[in-house]
């Protein structure tokens, strides 16, 4: 039996209790909570609405090793954070809610999206991804700092194969696959509107393919391989539907953008592509240099 979200007993030093005031949290004390893998998929195709499929997914315990990590994180820091609140909870679904553009990634970073409550949120990796979206006219703002600070994605919605925070930033299969059902049932209720899906590296790719099968995607008899740019025009379920494009980028991690494997160049190419292909048209050209960055919320 699933159980209600209850609060942490270790004050400030605890992940962030459901409905007790941090900017966009979705979920209340009243939340369920999936415990084991059954329980997931039985509360994430459960969930009446989007919005409280992704309060679900907030509050999720049903991986022992990723709890104890995320949690273990937010109440250690890093020193850099040391005088900040950590969210120390799963990382859910963030942005339009009837998106033309899905943004896949990988997991959430342990000082990043555990730390601020959003996705590619307050690590570099985030910084040079959010850039690209404004530039591309997909963000209102070219940084994001935290849950809260006014950003907001435009025709487009961020999801992550798994919603907590791994340590070394790598999930099991078990992992991934207990989590996949937040993924596979967001995905179907936001695919009527989506045109593209840009997957941020090699796991996202992987972990899309299922999802796309579950939701009734004609599939390829091989499996594309993952690569910069590459492309798969995928048959959608039903007569008359415009097909999916899925499209590879290279993750924007530290290590792609510091050896220049990724350029701001190469990122722009992949969201405009995506525009283009969703029938968007150009972005604002006024955007090529992003404005300086807004200060931190108080």
């Amino acid at each position: 039996m699933t159980t209600t979200a209850g609060a942490p007993g270790d004050g400030s030093r605890a992940p962030v209790p459901p409905g007790t005031g941090w900017p966009e949290d979705p979920a209340t004390a009243a939340t369920p909570v999936a415990h084991d893998a059954a329980q997931v998929r039985e509360l994430a195709v459960g969930a009446p609405t989007l919005h409280e499929l992704v309060a679900r997914q907030s509050v999720c315990r049903a991986c022992p090793r990723l709890v104890d990590w995320r949690e273990e994180v937010a109440r250690v820091r890093r020193r850099s954070f040391a005088t900040e609140r950590y969210w120390g909870r799963p990382i859910p679904g963030w942005g339009d809610d009837e998106p033309e553009i899905v943004i896949v990634g990988l997991a959430p970073a342990a000082h990043g999206g555990n730390r601020t409550g959003r996705v590619f949120t307050g690590d570099r990796s985030g910084d040079f991804l959010f850039a690209s979206l404004y530039r591309c006219g997909l963000a209102d703002r070219p940084v994001s700092i935290t849950a809260g600070d006014g950003q907001r994605l435009r025709h487009a919605r961020m999801v992550a194969a798994v919603r907590c925070a791994p340590p070394a930033n790598k999930p099991t299969p078990a992992e991934r696959d207990t989590c996949a059902p937040w993924l596979a049932e967001e995905f179907r209720r936001i695919e009527p509107y989506a045109r593209v899906a840009v997957c941020l590296g090699g796991f996202a790719w992987q972990a899309l393919w299922p999802v796309l099968r579950q939701t009734g995607f004609v599939l390829p008899p091989r499996r594309p391989s993952f690569g910069h740019g590459a492309e798969v025009e995928l048959t959608r379920p039903g007569p008359g539907r415009k097909p999916l494009l899925m499209l590879g980028c290279y993750h924007p991690s530290q290590q792609n953008t510091f050896t220049g494997r990724v350029t701001p160049a190469m990122l722009d190419t992949i969201f405009r592509r995506a525009r283009q292909y969703s029938g968007l048209g150009d972005p604002d050209p006024a955007r090529s240099a992003p404005p300086v960055a807004p200060p931190s919320p108080a």
